[in-house]
């Protein structure tokens, strides 16, 4: 299913800012005209009218104002680009030549060209093989080799160009596969361009088009006719050519700089954050990370549908006023065909004053999801969407907002970067992620208000600040607050993020995991570019691709990527508890354990006498759902760490995490491998309490689809009561 162009929509210069700071707000309109702009601050965002229902308070008196919108488009596409090329003689012969391995075939896209003025030349890869086009004044030519290229498999191709004779040849050769395919042709008059703009992975560099999919390596020019490669994999100094330009692009690789080791120094840049860090053409296999072997890695793999940004013009910008109350907000925009909503988070003031509570906004788990497409957008989800009122637009049918890390380029390679400078239709008031018959199907920023809107309704004060904020400052940012609560889902950390809650805890900080999968995947920052970060799927884990053998180290900061548990910081280390199990969305319940009615711990459960808790809930119809979390002492659960509750009567659907049938010789239980199936003791979520030195305490659900429990008929019920219990004590001074 296909709808229209959104009507209005936008992005912000980032998620949150503080009192006294300005947001700057990036807008598009289908149809140019007016539009309006209200400040709401955003109570709840489940738009189910079995829930708490889509609550915001009325700020305009804040901000109310009407202006002209204008279409700003979206171009998705990563290239290379060099903004002037060498200089040379129009009547000289040259070669243009790079290694290619091309992801898909179909349609053909360009890989290197060189234009300037009423000239032009292009190397490109299409169903016909090698594709060869020169425009000059007054003719053209092209040609093709008419020998299909094969996926994935690396090819040398050349251009070669002998304006004194007019003689052409185009050729493609897969290195030790055999002779090279050449194709001859005749450009009588053809004269070539000189300090032309040179362009990689697509052309036309006004408006670049015919975006390539697939790796490029060692991109060159040459001066002189070469009509063969004697071998394919040789460097450009060792052809017999001149080297009037030759990009390595081993150099730099934790960059956007595109280095020419020839003697002009024709350096560049990249467009679109393709993927660096890539084995290349002559990748040897004796090192896996790119820092110990940079040539190995001299490839880039680029994507026709690659966004890092926008790059819209700014359309309105919004100053926080001075004494503006920490929280969750959102501008309304309308306009005459729609509206649309850009959410935002106001921190306190730097110096105060705090509330004793702050909740950690995951926005590096919702940009992580950003515009997920899922693929279940069909007529009954779009129906629910109609009779609640839900947010109308999925990513299902809005590709040109570039996908998630949870989809796949064309190639079937996975999408390793993520930028907020673009519309995020996931991260939307009222949006559904899943057609869940037995509640809202809400993940992520509107799952996360059944929080907000929680403490709203008990009266609890509270702060918000976001762990793009806490890895760019650290544990200051925590230490003001007695107590640390997260959201249902916090899976992607940096490692800035997971000391600063380590170092919180064990100076006497109390924090609630209030989800389950947290703490789950590593990720990379560049803080010259805080917008984007980058994901490795490597080394196993719950995932819908892998990570390529190879290429497991992040390009931004030469780490290993992949799971935090890969890297000896699994999550039970942190909160006792880690990811083990995930089924459809769907939940069941806790049973409280005779800890639970432990003195030392029955303050927990004050107020409630049922031993099952969340036998019901929005999220999946229970508690304890979709994602699940137990404790493992081989993982770093500590050792005083007190198991409260235990679901039970998992879902058919549920299964273990991949790393959990590897880890270890034998179960939690001590069965051997060959015995753990679905539904044993072992699959299981876990709710958790421990104390840590000096005051410092953590609480823990394990589950995602706890705190959609936290409703029934209003905040009331066992789950709500507990963590009432819970986040009372934290907040209270030691």
């Amino acid at each position: 299913m296909r709808v229209t162009e959104i009507p209005i929509t936008g992005y912000l210069d980032r998620f949150s800012h503080r009192p006294g700071e300005t947001f700057v707000a990036h807008v598009t309109l289908r149809e140019p005209g007016p539009y309006c702009t209200r400040l709401m601050r955003v109570i709840s965002a489940d738009p189910n009218p079995e829930g708490p229902g889509m609550r915001f308070e009325d700020l305009s008196h804040l901000l109310d104002q009407s202006q002209q919108g204008h279409r700003q488009e979206v171009r998705l596409g990563s290239y290379g680009i060099i903004e002037s090329g060498p200089a040379r003689d129009p009547s000289e012969a040259c070669t243009w030549t790079l290694l290619v391995q091309p992801g898909v075939v179909d349609p053909s896209a360009a890989v290197l060209a060189e234009e300037t003025g009423d000239h032009a030349i292009v190397l490109s890869v299409g169903p016909s093989g090698a594709e060869g086009s020169i425009s000059w004044p007054g003719g053209s030519l092209e040609l093709a080799t008419k020998v299909p290229l094969k996926p994935k498999a690396w090819y040398r191709l050349w251009l070669a160009i002998d304006p004194a004779s007019g003689r052409v040849v185009l050729g493609q050769q897969q290195p030790q596969e055999g002779e090279p395919v050449k194709v001859n042709g005749h450009a009588a008059g053809v004269s070539l361009p000189s300090s032309g703009t040179i362009l990689f992975a697509a052309e036309r560099a006004l408006a670049p088009q015919r975006h390539f999919t697939g790796k490029l390596e060692d991109p060159a020019i040459l001066r002189g006719f070469i009509e063969a490669f004697a071998n394919p994999l040789a460097e450009m100094n060792q052809t017999g050519g001149e080297v009037l330009a030759a990009w390595d692009f081993s150099q730099r690789i934790d960059s956007s700089s595109v280095i020419d080791v020839g003697s002009g120094k024709y350096h560049g840049r990249l467009v679109n954050q393709p993927m660096r860090a890539v084995v290349g053409a002559k990748w040897s296999g004796r090192e896996v990370c790119w820092r110990n072997a940079p040539r190995d890695y001299a490839a880039i793999h680029f994507h026709h549908d690659d966004l890092d940004d926008c790059r819209w013009q700014p359309d309105f910008t919004w100053a926080v006023p001075e004494d503006m109350r920490s929280g969750a907000y959102a501008f309304h925009l309308t306009c005459r065909d729609g509206e649309d909503w850009l959410p935002f988070y106001v921190l306190p003031k730097r110096q105060g004053p705090f509330a004793p509570i702050a909740f950690i906004a995951p926005t590096f788990t919702y940009q992580a999801y950003a515009n997920d497409r899922r693929g279940g957008a069909d007529a009954a989800y779009h129906e629910r969407v109609r009779q609640w009122g839900a947010y109308p637009h999925n990513p299902d049918q809005h590709p040109e907002y570039g996908g998630s890390t949870y989809n796949l380029h064309r190639d079937g390679s996975g999408i390793a970067f993520t930028s907020r400078r673009r519309p995020i239709l996931t991260m939307r008031p009222g949006f559904l992620s899943i057609n869940d018959q037995r509640g809202s199907g809400l993940r992520h920023y509107p799952a996360d208000t059944h929080i907000l809107a929680w403490l709203e309704a008990k009266g609890f004060p509270f702060d918000i600040v976001t762990d793009e904020d806490l890895d760019d400052e650290g544990v200051a940012l925590l230490t003001p607050y007695r107590a640390i609560l997260t959201g249902t889902h916090p899976e992607y950390h940096t490692l800035g993020t997971l000391d600063a809650l380590q170092t919180y805890t064990e100076n006497g900080g109390r924090l609630a995991y209030l989800g389950g999968n947290g703490f789950y995947w590593r990720i990379a920052r560049d803080k010259k570019t805080p917008h984007l970060f980058e994901l490795r799927r490597a080394e196993g884990g719950m995932r819908v691709w892998a990570a390529e053998p190879g290429e497991y180290f992040h390009a931004l900061d030469g780490q290993l990527g992949g799971l935090w548990r890969r890297n000896r910081r699994p999550p039970q280390m942190l909160v006792g508890v880690g990811f083990v199990g995930q089924g459809e969305f769907e939940g069941t319940h806790f049973r409280r354990l005779p800890a639970s009615r432990d003195p030392a711990h029955a303050w927990i459960f004050e107020g409630i006498e049922e031993d099952v808790i969340g036998d019901y809930g929005l999220s999946g119809g229970g508690a304890a759902g979709y994602e699940l979390d137990c404790t493992d002492p081989a993982l770093g659960t500590p050792e005083n760490a007190i198991i409260l509750a235990r679901s039970e009567d998992e879902p058919a659907s549920f299964l273990l995490v991949p790393e959990e049938y590897i880890a270890r010789r034998s179960t939690i239980e001590g069965d051997p491998p060959q015995k753990v199936l679905p539904n044993q003791p072992q699959l299981r979520a876990e709710i958790v309490y421990f104390d840590k030195p000096k005051g410092g305490a953590v609480f823990s659900v394990g589950s995602i689809t706890f705190c959609g429990s936290l409703w029934r008929n209003g905040f009331e019920g066992p789950v709500s009561r507990i963590l009432e219990n819970v986040v009372r004590r934290f907040s209270v001074s030691c």
